[in-house]
């Protein structure tokens, strides 16, 4: 069986003909500029994609519609008002057609299942009666999903400028039974929702579970050992190992950029400080001391540094440090309380937990601290995860009572407020990077 890979996948289409690359490419008039919160989203056609099994091409569709109209950047027009229900992606458009009907940007797309699936896609500028971008895709049959994921993400990244996040995976705590007796157990999903599988049976609990940058690795926090311990567990194998042996207890693991170490922290004679450790093993190293309490430990994305949140100057707040730790620095001044704070992929922003007056928020600021924005308040929202194309954050919000917690995103802009569908109550969501 061949795997799909996005480097064997993401190629221009040159096979079955000359017009995937042969049209002369749109410049860059067709383009979605997004400058603040003030943008009207791009309206786009996508016809049902052409298939020899018409429901399968319908199926591919509309997964790539929902993730672009998701996005919050598009608006994908009704399949039923276009001028054509099913697209031709080996045909020139009648450009005159769509341009009446009020489309700019236009996907027409064909897709086959037989013992692999065939994928090919155009996107056009219906102004500039152009091509804006031509590929093509092969993979096995049972990745009709990641193929639409892919499509979507090469639509965005042609349009939207940046890379796409369609094609990634969140895993999170599903939470199940009565509040007072959760059970807690890992899971992994699409981004989307889709294809959800359980990873731990919930006979010990696990929280906060953090990606690997390569995405086969998970670490969390597990409660095998009666006190809460980080774990690692290999999502190919599905082979749990404790990482360390320190301390009475140590939680709010996250990976390295490079994926070789885990920074945590460690609970120890009535303190809390930041150690890190390699996945392999190791004597841990200790980056932080004295008796305050000092966690949730997050990377830049060149790993020279760590953001991190300390009560040491009387209430939580955010701390910069060299990722070997030492010179601290306080970032946050805003009202109130900081916590969970996560640094961008891009490097440029630090998303985080701001609790005041009753209500929490998931905000961002700029690496040194400036600029703080919040991006949502509730009663309770925390744990905020980046896509890894640092334009859209992913939190849980627990509305409190006997409801338990759900997952939701919202946008760098703070527009675009979704509902992640879960089958359970779910907390502590881990985005991954885009698959390989």
């Amino acid at each position: 069986m061949t795997l799909l890979t996005r480097r064997n996948a993401l190629k221009l289409g040159l096979a079955g003909g000359a017009l995937l690359a042969g049209s002369s490419l749109a410049m860059a008039q067709l383009r979605i500029v997004v400058e603040g919160a003030n943008f009207q989203p791009l309206p786009i056609a996508i016809p049902d994609f052409a298939s020899s099994d018409p429901a399968f091409g319908k199926e591919i569709a509309e997964i790539v519609r929902n993730n672009l109209q998701r996005s919050g950047l598009f608006l994908p027009l009704d399949p039923a008002s276009l001028p054509v229900r099913v697209g031709d992606v080996n045909a020139t458009p009648d450009f005159a057609t769509w341009r009446t009907a009020n489309v700019d940007a236009l996907v027409m797309g064909s897709v086959e299942r037989g013992g692999q699936i065939s994928s090919s896609v155009r996107v056009w500028d219906t102004q500039q009666a152009a091509q804006v971008v031509g590929k093509s895709y092969n993979t096995d049959p049972n990745s009709s999903r990641r193929v639409a994921h892919i499509i979507a993400d090469a639509i965005y990244e042609s349009l939207a400028g940046g890379s796409g996040y369609f094609d990634t995976r969140v895993i999170y705590v599903a939470e199940s039974g009565p509040k007072a007796n959760r059970v807690r157990r890992l899971a992994i999903m699409d981004q989307d929702g889709a294809n959800v599988q359980y990873l731990t049976d919930g006979s010990s609990m696990a929280l906060t579970p953090r990606f690997s940058p390569g995405g086969d690795m998970v670490t969390y926090m597990n409660f095998a050992d009666g006190n809460p311990q980080v774990y690692l567990l290999q999502l190919s194998t599905g082979r749990q190992q404790r990482l360390t042996e320190v301390g009475a207890m140590t939680f709010a693991p996250r990976f390295s950029p490079d994926g070789g170490t885990v920074a945590f922290s460690v609970e120890q004679s009535g303190a809390t400080n930041i150690y890190t450790t390699g996945i392999n093993g190791g004597q841990p190293l200790q980056l932080t001391s004295g008796a305050a309490i000092d966690t949730g430990p997050s990377y830049s994305p060149d790993g020279s540094r760590i953001v991190f949140e300390s009560d040491r100057g009387g209430s939580p707040q955010i701390y910069m440090m060299s990722a070997g730790g030492g010179n601290a620095q306080r970032i946050s001044f805003g009202q109130g309380s900081y916590s969970t704070p996560v640094w961008s992929p891009k490097g440029d922003l630090i998303a985080f937990t701001r609790q005041s007056g009753g209500q929490f928020s998931i905000g961002i600021m700029n690496a040194d601290g400036s600029g703080e924005r919040m991006l949502y308040t509730s009663f309770h929202a925390e744990g905020p995860s980046w896509a890894p194309n640092g334009r859209v954050i992913m939190f849980f919000q627990d509305p409190g009572g006997n409801d338990g917690p759900k997952l939701m995103s919202v946008d760098i802009w703070g527009r675009n407020l979704l509902t992640i569908p879960t089958e359970s109550y779910a907390s502590d969501p881990s985005w991954s990077d885009l698959r390989a």
